[in-house]
């Protein structure tokens, strides 16, 4: 039985748990570090969230805890690390920008203040105790990002024992579950997310403002100015405070976007309000994926800045996503207003992958053929699982990887390898896979 952890309560709960009723400066020299696989191999790549794994019991603090999460990975086959920076709107490195991860604010997810609240809690995380979610929030406590950098340790432990290690930035996430709210966000709320109805949503940043496409790259310089990383993972997947959700309308379509900037440069292209057409319009669809693009675009330009071989996935949606308990997300475009297809036409990524939640209908497959189909075959597309159970679940998952002919397998996530029984068994499985060529 996989043990509790925050991630099991909250993203498990809004997406696992619904899914059981039917995803020092970046110098890094490129001629010493391989950056990107062979045709011929299959890598194995994983996410890392070091404040989850801290939450199991055992793990030691500091290094000899980046240490031992690295020597797991290293174990199992996977070279490709994606070590998470961001956490709701902290920093899980240290940060001048953020406010360190591990303390929540005093009305969070784990001590709701309001009977909505507690009920919303109950439904996502059933009748967990309050002794339960006092012991959670102590581990979270005695996290101290801002004082020892974990980032920093993996970076060097990793390039020590030949792991690449790229900062994963949940970009598109100013909260999480609700708790963890960016400083910016808190002082900014006319920078945030409208619904068509004109409400503001709790946390969510809007890129529509030049104010959050600059704090947001200034994230992204962060990381770059002060660790040598392989590669930067933008996570679009999460977004902010669940008691915002749904964020779309029935159909799927993102019910977000109404900011004012929008709103004007709509008026001013076609001559409407966009409150006086469908939600779903192409042309308000369209305009509302801009200012994503034009981030995604300054993204690229400043890792260029840095090295220009540095490469940049990125992780999105599928025709089939849903969020939370089941509420639909169609697609990159229409669901999360990311034009992908022009992402990858105009190179401001080099890979992607589908995140690994499905409704009916979906599945990896169809996940990664939708995902390949939207970029065109100009981006590599990588496979999406999860850390196997069993060795049979991971070689169907690997075979599926060769079939499709996908050159990275991601393989979500890296912690719950301490809690499979057959650890043992599955490292070994994993190992033959990533040698084979």
């Amino acid at each position: 039985m996989q043990k509790i952890s925050r991630r099991n309560l909250i993203a498990g709960a809004l997406s696992l748990s619904a899914a059981t009723v039917f995803a020092h400066r970046s110098c890094a020299d490129p001629a010493k570090r391989e950056t990107t696989s062979p045709t011929n191999k299959l890598h194995l790549g994983v996410p890392l969230t070091h404040s989850d794994w801290m939450l199991k019991p055992g793990i030691p603090r500091g290094p000899t805890g980046v240490h031992h999460m690295l020597d797991t990975c290293k174990a199992c086959g996977w070279s490709n690390i994606y070590w998470r920076a961001l956490d709701g709107g902290r920093a899980l490195y240290r940060s001048k920008l953020l406010a360190p991860g591990g303390q929540w604010d005093a009305d969070s997810y784990w001590s709701p203040q309001t009977d909505a609240d507690r009920a919303l809690f109950a439904r996502f995380s059933g009748n967990m105790s309050d002794q339960k979610r006092k012991e959670i929030l102590a581990k979270f406590a005695v996290l101290d990002y801002a004082h020892f950098d974990p980032l920093a340790e993996a970076v060097r432990y990793g390039h020590q024992i030949g792991l690449r290690i790229h900062a994963w930035a949940t970009i598109n996430e100013d909260d999480h579950g609700w708790g963890l709210i960016s400083d910016f966000s808190r002082k900014h709320p006319e920078f945030r997310w409208r619904r068509r109805s004109g409400t503001a949503y709790h946390a969510q940043l809007s890129f529509a403002f030049e104010e959050v496409r600059k704090y947001k790259l200034a994230i992204i310089r962060e990381l770059l100015d002060n660790y040598a990383i392989d590669g930067l993972f933008l996570d679009w997947i999460r977004t902010g405070d669940v008691r915002d959700n749904p964020q779309t309308d029935s159909a799927g379509v993102a019910d977000s976007g109404y900011e004012t900037p929008l709103i004007e440069t709509f008026r001013k292209r076609f001559g409407i309000d966009p409150h006086d057409i469908p939600n779903g319009d192409n042309r308000w669809v369209l305009v509302r994926a801009e200012p994503q693009t034009i981030f995604m675009r300054a993204a690229r330009d400043l890792a260029r800045k840095y090295n220009r071989s540095l490469p940049i996935a990125a992780l999105v949606a599928h025709p089939w996503q849903y969020r939370g308990l089941m509420d639909p997300i169609d697609g990159n475009l229409r669901g999360l207003l990311l034009d992908v297809e022009s992402w990858a036409r105009k190179h401001l990524i080099d890979s992607a992958v589908a995140a690994g939640y499905y409704r009916p209908g979906g599945s990896p497959e169809n996940a990664y053929r939708a995902l390949q189909k939207e970029t065109h075959g100009l981006v590599d597309v990588w496979t999406y699982s999860w850390v196997p159970n069993t060795v049979q679940q991971f070689q169907q998952d690997a075979d599926l990887a060769r079939k499709v002919g996908a050159k990275e397998m991601l393989l979500w996530e890296a912690d719950y390898i301490d809690d499979r029984p057959n650890a043992a068994e599955l490292k070994a499985a994993m190992v033959k896979a990533s040698n084979a060529t």
